[in-house]
C-alpha cells in the first residue's frame, strides 16, 4: 500500500484468483449452478474494467465524449435489462424508457443544482452509479411482475370477468410482487454505515478525502439511487399492466 491506494502487485493477483476460485467452489459443490459462471464473470469483469481504464483516459478530455460513454452505459443497461427479463428486443425501447425516468430526473437535479461539479470526472461515476442501480430495479421488477401474471393468469382473468380493466386487474396482480424490486435499495439505505459502508463512501476516502465528505457523497448516491429506482419501477410496472412490456 501506498498511502491509501491499492497496490497492484503479485499478491493483488494472488488475492483474486483465490477469491474467484473461492466463489467458483461454492458455487460447484453447493449446487447452485455451474461454477464456470463465477469465472466467466470474473473474467468478464476483469477484461470490461480493463478496457475502461484505457477508454477513461480519453473520455475525461472532453465533455462531448463523456456525453457519449454515459449514453453507452445506458443503452448497454437498457439492452441488459431486456435480456434479463427474457424479452424480445422490440420492447427494448420500452424498457429504455423505464430506465430514462428513473435515471434522467435524478441526474438533471444533481448536475443542475451544482450538487455534483459538470466534470467529467464526476458526471461519469454518479451517472453509472445511478444507471446501475435502475437497471437492476427495472430488470428485478420486469421480471417479478410478468411472472406472477403468468402464474396467476386465473386471478387476472377472473378480475376481467368481474369488469376491471385490463391495466387495473394487471395491476392487481402484480404490483405488490414487482415493489419487491426496491427492498435490496431500501436495505442498503437503512443500513448504511451499521452494516455495510458502501462504494462510494470508500473510494472518497481512498481518494483521500475526510469521512465527513464521503459521507455527504454516500447519502447523495443512496438517495439518488432510492429515487431513481423507485420511479423506473413504478414506470416498469405500469407498462407491463400496459402490455408495452412483455413476452410475446
Amino acid at each position: 500500500m501506498n498511502g491509501a491506494t491499492l497496490h497492484a502487485g503479485p499478491m493483488l493477483a494472488v488475492v483474486l484468483v483465490a477469491l474467484v476460485v473461492a466463489g467458483a467452489l461454492a458455487v460447484q459443490l453447493g449446487r447452485l449452478g455451474p461454477g464456470w459462471t463465477v469465472v466467466t464473470a470474473a473474467g468478464r469483469a476483469v477484461a470490461q474494467l480493463a478496457a475502461v481504464s484505457l477508454l477513461i483516459t480519453v473520455v475525461l478530455r472532453s465533455g462531448w465524449w463523456t456525453g457519449l460513454f454515459v449514453l453507452l452505459m445506458f443503452t448497454v443497461a437498457a439492452v441488459t435489462s431486456t435480456r434479463r427479463v427474457g424479452l424480445p428486443l422490440g420492447r427494448l425501447a420500452w424498457v429504455a424508457l423505464a430506465l430514462a425516468s428513473g435515471v434522467l430526473p435524478v441526474l438533471a437535479l444533481v448536475l443542475a443544482l451544482g450538487v455534483v461539479p459538470l466534470r467529467p470526472i464526476a458526471v461519469v461515476p454518479i451517472a453509472g452509479i445511478v444507471i446501475g442501480g435502475a437497471m437492476t430495479a427495472t430488470s428485478q421488477a420486469a421480471r417479478r411482475a410478468l411472472d406472477e401474471l403468468t402464474a396467476r393468469h386465473g386471478e387476472y382473468e377472473a378480475a376481467l370477468a368481474l369488469g376491471f380493466l385490463r391495466r387495473a386487474a394487471a395491476l392487481e396482480i402484480c404490483r405488490p410482487t414487482a415493489g419487491q424490486a426496491l427492498i435490496p435499495a431500501l436495505d442498503q439505505t437503512r443500513t448504511v454505515g451499521l452494516v455495510t459502508l458502501p462504494g462510494a463512501f470508500v473510494g472518497v476516502l481512498l481518494g483521500g478525502a475526510g469521512p465527513v465528505q464521503a459521507g455527504v457523497t454516500q447519502v447523495l448516491v443512496l438517495l439518488g439511487l432510492l429515487a431513481a429506482e423507485s420511479i423506473a419501477v413504478l414506470v416498469t410496472v405500469e407498462l407491463v399492466a400496459a402490455g408495452l412490456i412483455d413476452r410475446r
